[in-house]
């Protein structure tokens, strides 16, 4: 048995669904849906250099990669490779294969840095270190149980405050777009983004297909959006996550993130949803204070792992 490795092909829906379902196999926490994946390939910056890559034996898609210059950075030369493989095809060459082809195309698009996510698992860790990576920052990712009633109350919006969901800014989403920017550049983070292409937003962001418009919610402060909590979720599989929570500087310490991600969860469990995902940095102490007071539990963690190149 001989594995290969392509580009996926995005007008191949069986081709999509495999590489779909590998993911999901792989890393359950993430929602992963094929139209989600070629919107992403789709419509991400063309500076991004972005390819979608797959490893396949025998007709069967063992394998995945997610390859990208991180083009938003104001530090150039970063390039980003995560790799997954079917959990029963390991130990055939398909993670050998993915990561020689994502680290060709990143170099020949001048990367010098490459930053990869891996579950912290000892036989991932070992493939990860085997190949010059070292082990950086991590992260956790979380899940809650929606249907065991145990949400936090709602709590009223306090005087000069508002909840709003993002389907309000239907016809003008750039206050949304510039409260994304103002907290993804605080972010903790091993590469730094700066979101400053509006057009850019709209397309890989605000028309992503997982962004469920009337579950993102906004708490604005005298009509101004400070704060708020970025909804994606799966009806087919009844799963939500929560892809960003933030608060523009300005407007923090005053539980504004917290109150806005609570109406959210209550939205989504109302609307039948069961599951409800979200991660965090290790280090984000604020950010996992909150999600344990909705009662999210750890359910794994990953780890950033860097290769410098000569």
């Amino acid at each position: 048995m001989t594995v290969t490795v392509r580009d996926l092909r995005p007008d191949d829906r069986a081709d999509v669904e495999g590489f779909a379902h590998v993911r999901h196999l792989a890393l359950p926490h993430i929602l992963w849906t094929p139209d989600a994946i070629v919107h992403r390939l789709a419509h991400t910056h063309p500076d991004a250099r972005f390819r979608s890559l797959v490893a396949e034996e025998d007709g069967e898609v063992v394998g995945t990669a997610q390859v990208q210059l991180a083009h938003d950075s104001p530090e150039p030369g970063q390039g980003m490779l995560n790799i997954y493989v079917h959990p029963d095809r390991t130990g055939r060459g398909a993670g050998d294969l993915l990561v020689r082809a994502a680290e060709q195309h990143l170099t020949e698009h001048g990367a010098t840095k490459l930053f990869a996510w891996v579950l912290d698992e000892p036989a991932n860790r070992a493939f990860a270190e085997r190949r010059g990576y070292r082990a950086s920052r991590s992260a956790h990712f979380l899940r809650l149980d929606l249907t065991d009633g145990t949400l936090p109350p709602l709590q009223s919006a306090p005087p000069g405050v508002e909840l709003r969901s993002a389907a309000d800014f239907a016809d003008d989403p750039r206050p949304l777009f510039e409260l994304d920017a103002a907290t993804t550049s605080d972010e903790p983070s091993d590469v730094d983004a700066e979101l400053s292409d509006y057009e850019t937003w709209i397309e890989e962001s605000w028309k992503a297909p997982l962004l469920d418009r009337e579950l993102t919610t906004i708490a604005l402060v005298e009509a101004r959006p400070a704060a708020f909590s970025v909804a994606w979720t799966d009806p087919a599989t009844g799963r939500y996550a929560t892809a960003m929570t933030g608060t523009a500087r300005a407007y923090r310490g005053r539980g504004l993130a917290k109150l806005a991600k609570n109406a959210s969860l209550h939205r989504a469990r109302a609307a039948g949803y069961t599951v409800a995902l979200t991660g965090n940095d290790s280090g984000n102490e604020p950010m996992l204070a909150i999600n344990k007071w909705f009662g999210y539990e750890i359910c794994a963690s990953e780890v950033r792992y860097v290769r410098e190149l000569a």
